[in-house]
């Protein structure tokens, strides 16, 4: 348990360290006459607010595709954004969502043919993002998706790398998990500390120590997410990279497959930023437009209410006393 807090912790701090980063390479807006319009980024996460402005729940999205041409009936492919920890009821919602589809595409990195039982997994993960995940669920006091999602549904198909394509992957990109992880909370900090930042870090120290821990960071980290489209999306280089853009490959190889093969409904079951690219990827490469979206609670950011006592039950008026029954005399 010590383990995964720690990972939870640095997690939190990666993330401020990516928020900070993201902020600080924004090019300073160009004047009115001089600023091009650009195409808004497609959003698969938010957060939910009340009229006062206060969190009540951070949601991901449904979006539905359907073919841009007209007379074209036939096929929907919605993309349905994930976040690998959430509220059981997040995770119950799902489960009857996906079995509206004829094909249910998810994402894991495994080997072909991996099965998930359907109680979920046996101890914690061994990899680096499934650490922290764990971690997480933790901290957060929330449920794990591979402990949640049932994946021996028939119409579930795999549609991600194996371990050692990624492997192979990353190692021809360059890339590993610590150059990453460690670049984004450098580079966030001394940033921070140039413009005399520290708010956020300060902020998730409060929270670890407060009494609501769990709740308070959650707001934190949803907001993180909410700024950044998704703690993975920073990861994202002008050349892509093996932890979004070619797994994302792999999932439209199979999405292609699939379509091919005479699949009408299918859903893609994927974290959230992965999402605006596989929304180009729809719209560039299998003639589909955005439909429809919905949007569903992954976690609860409002304080419990504490459960009022069960209120004492009234004597009826005419109702008499219980007599009291007659004591065996002493002999």
């Amino acid at each position: 348990m010590k383990r995964f807090l720690l990972l939870a912790w640095l997690f939190l701090c990666a993330l401020v360290a990516a928020r900070e980063a993201y902020a600080e390479e924004k090019p300073a807006e160009a004047p009115a006459d001089q600023a091009q319009a650009k195409p808004a980024q497609p959003q698969f996460i938010r957060v939910r607010r009340d009229d006062q402005g206060q969190p009540l729940a951070m949601e991901t999205a449904v979006v539905r595709y359907v073919p841009a041409a007209e007379g074209a009936e036939g096929i929907v492919v919605d993309l349905i954004g994930a976040v690998h920890v959430g509220d059981k009821s997040y995770y119950d919602e799902l489960n009857k969502l996906f079995e509206s589809y004829d094909v249910l595409l998810y994402e894991l990195v495994a080997p072909e043919g991996t099965k998930i039982p359907k109680e979920g997994r046996k101890g914690p993960s061994a990899h680096p993002i499934g650490a922290m995940q764990d971690g997480m669920s933790a901290i957060l006091e929330l449920q794990h998706q591979l402990d949640s999602i049932d994946y021996t549904k028939a119409n579930f198909v795999h549609a991600d790398m194996s371990p050692e394509d990624f492997a192979k992957s990353m190692e021809k990109r360059g890339e590993s998990f610590m150059q990453m992880f460690f670049r984004l909370m450098g580079q966030g900090m001394a940033q921070g500390a140039a413009k005399g930042g520290g708010n956020n870090d300060l902020a998730m120290l409060v929270a670890l120590f407060s009494k609501d821990r769990a709740l308070k960071l959650k707001i934190l980290m949803a907001e993180q997410f909410n700024d950044i489209g998704g703690a993975l999306a920073v990861l994202d280089g002008p050349e892509g990279s093996t932890i979004l853009t070619e797994r994302n490959k792999k999932c439209f190889e199979v999405l292609s497959k699939e379509l091919k093969d005479g699949k009408k409904k299918i859903g893609v079951f994927y974290g959230a930023a992965h999402l605006p690219d596989m929304e180009r990827r729809l719209l560039a490469d299998h003639g589909l437009k955005r439909d429809t979206e919905n949007w569903l609670a992954a976690w609860n950011l409002q304080k419990k209410k504490a459960e009022k006592p069960a209120p004492a039950a009234e004597k009826k008026p005419d109702e008499k006393p219980a007599e009291k029954p007659a004591e065996k005399p002493v002999e």
